[in-house]
């Protein structure tokens, strides 16, 4: 049989796990175990996966990367994102 023990959180934290709740009767144990359960990769990194980061790192390092602004602008969605920008600056 399981043991049951208190938890103390802030009222924010609370309300944070209840929008996480998948239905309104999940329990906040069924919540917590569900995030720390995910929390956990049992799925080792490949090889390829492993030199693709590396690669990636290399490219950064040397200078090979764009920012998002540049390839929106590459793909005509430059409009899109100033549009985006703008109602973010007005939250």
């Amino acid at each position: 049989m399981s043991r049951i023990t208190s938890v103390r959180m802030r009222t924010d934290t609370k309300a944070l796990l209840d929008d996480l709740k998948l239905n309104p009767r999940e329990t906040y144990d069924d919540v917590v175990r569900r995030l720390a359960e995910a929390a956990y990769d049992d799925e080792p990194l490949t090889t390829e996966e492993i030199e693709a980061m590396e690669e990636g790192i290399a490219d950064l390092k040397a200078g090979r990367s764009r920012s998002l602004d540049e390839i929106m602008r590459e793909l005509g969605d430059d409009k899109l994102m100033k549009k985006q920008n703008a109602r973010e600056r007005n939250l």
